[in-house]
This record gives structure tokens, sequence and C-alpha cells, in this order.
């Protein structure tokens, strides 16, 4: 049986290992002439960076594809946890470390706030409490199947069903439970790991922190690109092709079923065809003459990023792995991002440095700063002048929260913008993860990882359930081909 995925993106080189594993010979078709998507690195004068995910938690996920080959993890792939998540900055002075460990963390926040530690180990009992009542319904399986809601784990998420934050927002969860301004803002920005924005995402969605602060924050030893090369290894190992420079004109489809794709005006045949595109390409571009989800494909879209990678002279001890620094006027930014479709006058910083853990990624005495703003998933823009824009506004932001001078200090420079993620990884707009999150309803709402019409044909990646980021494209390639012999 031969399967052709389309992409290789960290779900497309997920489905691949998994429907090796089932005993599919496997092709994995990409436009670039690299593989990864969006989990791919690069070099400048001698400074390295990884071009896009930087955080990595649920690495269980990943060995769980080693596991799966019957290979041992430590032989591809090796991490470690960080002792702190995540440094955050405010622009009235007030710093807060991210420590990995809850109690830790909880300690860090009663000295900087006065806010009771037992305030933030509830919260994060509570987030548990979510992720481990929600993840196995919403997370782990379709929620397009019919059989999949009269289970065991659907009944235990309905009993808990008034703890789950389903007719409240982030926000609203957020001020509840915490109240305390700063503590609030820290927390509402893990809506951003979907590219949602806080005051109207669900509740519910206040599991994420329990990825971080509970379950932990981790680095890959050599970066984060080593875990696209050590799942490439794995599935080369198992017999899977990578084709390079192969961009897929049309999945090929006869009497409701996939039967193949077309690369360079040819037919290549299969009996199952993966997508691991965006899902809005998919249809517009290699489907035209089938039918689309129309609602589906015009969800409002995710956040964007704009990226500029800094060679930096100089190190910088009051920064971490990753470091956030605040907007004062967090609810304007993110009506800013969905609803003017504008960049903001004074953005949310992030700033990671894989230098502080990984010393070859840049020379002596010099760091790598990956520094991203959240922008809209709106890839037409003219971003040659929002680039002079937002670099103004972010160095002065750095400089007068670090209250040193940096702008002399940028040695060389890349950037990243959401045309380019478009025309890198077909994201359409640029968005980063699909649709957003921005309703009680959009996890139903997410394209199925099957075809519900075309019987061989199945997606993964962020722009279907479950979502974007790191773990749930993984989780996506394990729904999508857990599905396989029911669906084809």
């Amino acid at each position: 049986m031969l399967a052709r995925v389309v992409g290789s993106g960290i779900a497309g080189i997920a489905s691949s290992i998994r429907l090796a594993a089932k005993g599919y010979d496997v092709h994995v078709h990409e436009a670039n002439s690299y593989l990864g998507g969006k989990l791919t690195a690069f070099a400048q004068e001698g400074f390295r960076f990884d071009a896009g995910p930087s955080l990595f938690t649920m690495p269980f996920l990943v060995d769980e594809l080693f596991e799966l080959a019957e290979k041992n993890p430590l032989d591809y792939f090796e991490y470690q946890r960080l002792d702190k998540t995540c440094h955050y900055f405010w622009e009235d002075g007030l710093v807060i470390h991210g420590h990995a460990k809850p109690t830790d963390f909880a300690q860090e926040v009663e000295s900087k706030l006065g806010v009771n530690q037992q305030v933030i180990l509830d919260f994060l009992e509570h987030s548990a409490l979510l992720y481990n009542k929600t993840a196995p319904v919403f997370l782990e399986r379709s929620l397009h199947v019919w059989k999949n809601y009269f289970t065991a784990e659907v009944w235990e998420a309905f009993k808990h069903v008034h703890q789950l934050n389903l007719t409240s927002t982030m926000n609203q969860v957020h001020q509840s439970k915490l109240k305390e301004p700063h503590l609030v803002q820290l927390f509402n920005r893990f809506a951003t790991y979907n590219g949602s924005n806080p005051y109207k995402a669900p509740g519910v969605l206040s599991i994420i922190p329990h990825l971080e602060h509970n379950q932990g924050a981790y680095f890959p030893k050599g970066g984060m690109h080593s875990i696209t090369q050590s799942l490439v290894k794995l599935a080369q190992d198992l017999g899977v092709t990578f084709h390079l420079n192969q961009r897929v004109q049309q999945i090929e489809v006869e009497n409701d079923r996939a039967t193949g794709i077309v690369v360079d005006d040819k037919l290549l045949p299969a009996d199952l065809v993966f997508s691991n595109m965006d899902v809005v390409p998919t249809y517009c571009k290699l489907m035209p003459n089938q039918q689309a989800p129309e609602r589906t494909l015009k969800q409002e879209r995710s956040s964007s990023a704009l990226i500029f990678y800094w060679g930096m002279e100089g190190l910088y001890p009051e920064l971490d792995v990753h470091n956030i620094l605040f907007s004062d006027r967090y609810q304007e930014e993110f009506k800013s991002l969905f609803e003017d479709f504008e960049l903001f006058e004074d953005p949310t910083v992030y700033i990671h440095i894989s230098s502080k853990v990984e010393k070859q990624d840049a020379p002596e005495g010099c760091e790598n700063w990956f520094v991203m703003i959240n922008v809209p998933g709106k890839g037409e823009m003219d971003w040659e002048t929002l680039i002079l824009i937002a670099k103004s506004r972010i160095i002065s932001k750095i400089e007068r929260i670090l209250q040193k001078e940096i702008a002399s200090k940028i040695q060389n420079e890349s950037v990243l913008h959401p045309g380019l993620i478009e025309q890198r990884t077909s994201s359409y707009q640029g968005a980063l993860y699909g649709s957003s999150s921005n309703n009680a309803f959009s996890a139903f709402w997410r394209h199925p990882n099957f075809s519900q019409k075309i019987r061989g044909l199945y997606f993964c990646g962020g722009s279907v359930h479950p979502g974007g980021g790191i773990p749930l494209c993984l989780l996506s390639a394990k729904i999508a081909t857990g599905l396989v012999s029911a669906h084809s």
C-alpha cells in the first residue's frame, strides 16, 4: 500500500513515521529545498537561529514516535528541562522569573506581587484538572467521529462540566481566580500559544499553562531544529522517502476517492493521501474542482508573527532562554491584532536566546536573539514599511525596560514576516495556527483530520484538529493515522 504526504512540516513527518510503522510505503513531497516547514534553522555570520517554533513542551509526544518504531529515543534525540520557563518584564520595573517548579514560581509571585502563593498553586491545580478532563476528549481524538462521544472519558468530562469554564473567556477566568493585574496578564498571554485573543478565547484554554508550569518547558540538544532532524532520520530508517523541490499541483480524485497527486504534470498514484498543507490552499489550489467546506475555510485566522533574528554583541544576564516584555495596553493590543488588523504601537515583545543553553549558537561574547511580536494574520500588508516601524518600536521598548542601549549592538539581521511565512509554508495569510480559537465552538469548527466526502484523504498540521503548535501538530498526525483503517 502506497501513501503520499503533501508537505514536510512536523505533522507531515510524524504522519509518515506512523504510516511507515503500519506497513505503508510512504513518500513525502516537499515544495521547498529543505524539510520541516516552520521548524527549520539557518545561520548568519557565525550565529545559528531556529527559524520558527522556539518552545518545546510535551516531549513525550516526540519520544512516542521512536517507541512506536521500537527505537530508543536517546539514539536519536536528547533534551533537558529548563530551570526557568520564562522571564517576564513590565514597564513599571517588575520582573518575575517563571521558575519551573510550581512551588518556587508561587513563592516568586508572592515575593514580587504580594499574592499568596496558594493562589498560584490552586490555579495550576485547576489548569491540570482542565487538561486531564478535556485532553482525552478534545485533543487526542477526532471530534468528527460520533462514536468518540460515547466513551468513559466524555462522561468523566461531562461530570466536571461546571469546572471547565465553557461560558467564560480566558481573561474572565484569570481575573476571577488570580485578580492581580500583572498576574492576569501573565496568564492571558498563553492565548497566543494558539494565536488567539484571551479576551475572546474560551476559558477552557486555561489548560495551556499546565503544559508549561506543571509539565515543564524543555530545550532540545542542538536547538529546536533537532526535532525535525531526529524525526526525519527516524522516518528514513523506517523506509520513508522524502522528495525535495516537488511542489504538488493537484490531489487527484476519482469516484470520491483520492487516487494520487500530480507533480510536474505527472500523476503519482497513491492508496492514501495526507495533506500537511494548510487546509485553505489544500482546497483552493490542490482540489479546486471539489466542493470545499466554505464555512470552515472562512473562519477567523489566527495571529501571525514578525520576527527579527539579531546577532547581538555582548551578553545580557538579565535575560533567559525565553523572555516576555509586556505591553501596558494588552487588551488594546489584541483589538489591534484581530479587529483593526494593524501593528500595535506598544507591542508585547518576545525574545528567545538559544545561545543561553547552546553556547555554540553565537560567537564568544555574543548572543543570538530571536525577537518576535504578534501581528495580524494578513500576508498582503505593506511589510517593507511596517518592518521599519516595528523595529523602531521594539528597540525602544527593549531599551526602556532593560535600561540599556541595544541598537548599536545588532551586528546582523534577518527578518521574517507573514507574507514570507505564507510564501514559504503555504500558511494562508501567514496565520501561524490556521484559524483562531476566539469562540467557544472553535474546536468543533476546525477541519477534521479526514475528508468526509473523499475516501483515502486525510489532513494533519496546525490548520486542522486539534490545532497549531508542535504538540498539537503531533497529535493531529496521531489522530489522522489512527483513522486510516476506518475511513479508507
